[in-house]
Formats: structure tokens, C-alpha cells, sequence
């Protein structure tokens, strides 16, 4: 099979997960979840820095804000905001926009802010688990996908292992579990 033959027949791992996520019935889920990407864009880099989406609970995406004052103006500016992340979204899948007070979380700054490195990717993973990212994608013939996944598997694991680390050490010093 010539390469280019090869490449037609080849889905890209946007369009491989996509299909997973349709066949687990998770693909509404997740094109709600695109209101992170466009978060920046819909609300301008003013409110992006002062509000961060935080989470989705069914057709509610909850934003924490960091001063009343712009909560305030957020709760009046909501329908505006919600007509245009869903404009954005391009079809209508947020319902409501929750309002938070308190600080939003780094994690979720947005990209002009220069932001010190996460926790995540200062995670270091065993020789174990890298053999086991290693032998989850070994079966696969493409080299660029198997190196896609592979580091998107690595990433996941991280990502994984900083929030199991941060449960279950508690930051006020005590040795107690959090709940």
C-alpha cells in the first residue's frame, strides 16, 4: 500500500477519540467541554483574567470569579456571555453559567499569562508505568500515532499521579486523609 493510501485510510487521534467518546455516549460531554478553549476568546483577556471556568455540571459551567465586584458585573454581562459561548460552541449546549467567588484556579490562566510550570508536569513517573504507557501503544503500526499516544498517555498519567499526590498529602500539615 503506497503511503499516501496509507495516510487516507489512517484516522487522526482527534478523529479516533472522537468515535471512542460517541460510542460511550460521552460526546455531548465533551463538545460542552470545549467552552475552555474558547473561554478566552468569547469573554476577552479583562474577564479571562479575573473568571475561569472551573467545571461543567450537566448544562451548567461553573466560573469562578475573583472579586465580588466582578461577579457582579459577570451575573449582569451572564446572557450575553452565554449567547456567545454558545454562539461559539455552535450550537446550544451550556444552559446556565454558575458564578464563584474565590480565586481561579492557575491551571486554567489563560495563555498570555506567564504561568510557573504545574505540579502535573513536574510529576516523574516510575520505570513501571512507563512500561506500561510503552506497552499499550507497542501494538500499533503508525510510529507517529504510537508516539502521539504515547506522550498524550504519558501526560494522563502525570496528570493522574499529581492529583492522587496532592489527596494524599494534606497541605495543613497533619497527617490525616483528605476525605
Amino acid at each position: 500500500m503506497s503511503k499516501s493510501n496509507r495516510s487516507r485510510s489512517i484516522d487522526g487521534v482527534g478523529a479516533v477519540l472522537g468515535k471512542i467518546f460517541q460510542q460511550r455516549g460521552m460526546d455531548d460531554k465533551m463538545r460542552r467541554y470545549r467552552a475552555w478553549q474558547l473561554w478566552d476568546k468569547v469573554v476577552g483577556p479583562q474577564i479571562a483574567a479575573r473568571a475561569r471556568p472551573s467545571r461543567m455540571r450537566d448544562n451548567t459551567l461553573e466560573v469562578w470569579v475573583d472579586h465580588a465586584v466582578w461577579m457582579q458585573q459577570l451575573q449582569l454581562m451572564q446572557p450575553k456571555i452565554l449567547a456567545r459561548l454558545n454562539a461559539a460552541l455552535g450550537e446550544e449546549l451550556i444552559r446556565d453559567i454558575y458564578l464563584r467567588r474565590g480565586r481561579p484556579r492557575q491551571d486554567t490562566a489563560p495563555a498570555a499569562i506567564d504561568v510557573p510550570a504545574l505540579r502535573w508536569q513536574q510529576t516523574q513517573l516510575s520505570a513501571a508505568e512507563e512500561e506500561r504507557i510503552s506497552r499499550a501503544v507497542a501494538p500499533l503500526a503508525d510510529a507517529e500515532l504510537r508516539q502521539r499516544l504515547q506522550r498524550l498517555f504519558h501526560r494522563q498519567a502525570q496528570v493522574n499521579k499529581a492529583r492522587q499526590e496532592s489527596q494524599d498529602s494534606p497541605s495543613d500539615g497533619s497527617t490525616a486523609r483528605k476525605p
